[in-house]
């Protein structure tokens, strides 16, 4: 979807039409892209419970007007391991892969924390009116999406997830899946989102919301304690800045996965490909794709544990190195496997300056699959980001930020801001943001063209001793896809307008002009007013 305005005021997009709406209407009461975004977020958290919520992380790009043409600062609110976590007795069960479900992978929630301290930043409605709604529809319910309901209803889906008490008194009830259209209700998720209206983030970190949550998730073993939420802190940095083009873009340090994304554009500039993702370089710029997963996976951790700095990972010798590894013999690496990841990505621009794009997760679908029934608040399970394997930078250890994939983006000119990126879609965000960056500001297409053309992404993680694999939307053009089988590559053909390749969202501004792009692949809208 695509939308704009002549000399509009401010433009939004996000997954979900609720949120859409939600977003919208900050605006309207005279909220700026910072209101807005915190609408729609805290909004997600309802519609959108098995991608994002109380239970998850936060990762956000900031633009608020200022001297040089606008002040950027990135939000990190992802949370730590428990300190009681115990990685030798994982080590025993689950060899040197973390588990993705149940209480292992549980790490402390920075979400609630990111939404406070985006409202820090410059919102100017009251901090208690971005909770009034959402806790209406936790009581009352909202819609069952199709894609949600559809999955629910799946053997998969009810072996993983109607066992836990919480997950089936929400999306199982009376021993059925919630069908599509009906709603589901979860007035505990009510209360936890009136408590935090009323008390702020304290109320989950230092308070009653928190201390009921702990207790509920120790019942199934977790380790967390009320000491882990005590200590979480979301921390205000500055962006890691990269050319292309005409534009700069800035993206969120790490723990934050977002240097992958200037690494990709920046080799792709030095390699002069062509960089339409439909062309006949489509096969080198997989290569780029897969190069900078590897790269990810080789260095990124908790940013102290890291044993390169992030300087040197975008330094020109590191670059040219990187160039010099998509030009040679591809390595053989991964199995056949889908991506994964969970996640809602959503970016909100106004006529002033601000603007926000902001990524909210519970990294696998539903998380950890427990629903912690007291509070209503679905864990997520980030901690699965960690490896168990021993003495890595990236290691489980008690107390560490996990690897995190949540990459927001900025993007300015010299006229001021230029655009707004972000996208669900695991360790594959960077390609997918390259996709719509490289269609809007270097092939000139409208966002909402660029959110929806065909994409293609290379599989991550690659261990093993078969062709990667690039999972490709079946109207991707034959030529691209030529490329890339001659690159080394194993296409696997998914739909049209397949989620598994991510929902991307993007706004274009400058001169006068908001236009903001939706995917199709998701439920929600673009919106411009």
């Amino acid at each position: 979807m695509d939308t704009s305005a002549s000399g509009p005021r401010w433009a939004i997009a996000t997954p979900h039409t609720a949120a859409t709406e939600a977003g919208a209407a900050a605006f309207e009461r005279g909220g700026s892209a910072i209101d807005a975004a915190l609408a729609a977020a805290v909004t997600l958290a309802v519609v959108y419970p098995h991608m994002c919520g109380v239970g998850g992380d936060l990762f956000a790009v900031v633009r608020r007007p200022g001297h040089e043409g606008g002040d950027l600062v990135a939000v990190n609110s992802s949370g730590r391991a428990p300190l009681a976590a115990d990685p030798e007795q994982l080590r025993q069960e689950h060899g040197d892969v973390m588990p993705l479900r149940g209480p292992a992978p549980i790490t402390v929630p920075g979400a609630v924390a990111g939404w406070e301290t985006l409202h820090r930043l410059g919102a100017r409605l009251p901090w208690a009116s971005f909770f009034e709604a959402p806790a209406v529809l936790a009581h009352d319910g909202a819609e069952m999406p199709a894609s949600l309901g559809e999955w629910l209803a799946e053997d998969d889906a009810r072996a993983l997830f109607e066992p836990d008490p919480g997950m089936a008194s929400v999306f199982y009830p009376e021993s059925a899946p919630v069908p599509v259209g009906a709603r589901f209700a979860n007035p505990a998720l009510g209360r936890t989102l009136e408590a935090l209206g009323v008390g702020g983030a304290e109320a989950l970190y230092r308070g009653p919301v928190g201390a009921a949550y702990v207790e509920g998730l120790r019942a199934t073993g977790a380790p967390m304690t009320t000491d882990d939420l005590a200590a979480h802190e979301a921390l205000i940095l500055s962006p890691l800045n990269g050319p292309f083009r005409d534009v700069h873009v800035a993206v969120a340090p790490p723990n934050s996965q977002g240097y992958s994304l200037l690494q990709i554009l920046a080799a792709a500039e030095r390699l002069e490909l062509d960089p339409d993702p439909h062309g006949p370089d489509a096969g080198t710029l997989a290569r780029t794709f897969l190069v900078g997963l590897r790269d990810v996976q080789r260095h990124l951790a908790d940013p102290d544990r890291m044993t390169t700095h992030v300087s040197t990972l975008l330094d020109d010798g590191h670059l040219a190195a990187l160039c010099e590894e998509i030009r040679g013999t591809l390595t053989i690496g991964a199995a056949p496997r889908k991506p994964s990841g969970d996640t809602i990505a959503l970016v909100t621009a106004d006529a002033d300056g601000h603007a926000v794009s902001l990524i909210q997760s519970l990294f696998h679908g539903f998380g950890s699959g427990i629903l912690e029934p007291t509070t209503g608040i679905v864990a997520h399970d980030r901690g699965g980001c960690f490896t168990l394997a021993p003495d890595l930078p990236n290691s489980f250890t008690p107390g560490a930020l996990p690897l995190h994939t949540l990459l927001p983006a900025v993007l300015t000119g010299r006229q001021g801001l230029a655009g707004v990126a972000g996208t669900m879609g695991g360790y594959q965000q960077a390609q997918i943001d390259t996709h719509t960056i490289v269609r809007t500001f270097a092939l000139g297409q409208t966002p909402g063209e660029a959110v929806t053309a065909p994409r293609w992404i290379v599989e991550d993680l690659p261990t093993d001793g078969s062709a990667p694999k690039v999972f490709a939307e079946a109207d991707v053009p034959a030529v691209a896809i030529a490329s890339i089988e001659a690159a080394g590559f194993d296409v696997h053909p998914v739909g049209v307008l397949d989620e598994e390749v991510g929902h991307a969202h993007l706004i274009r501004a400058g001169a006068g002009v908001l236009e903001a792009g939706s995917d199709p692949r998701a439920d929600g809208g673009a919106l411009a007013g």
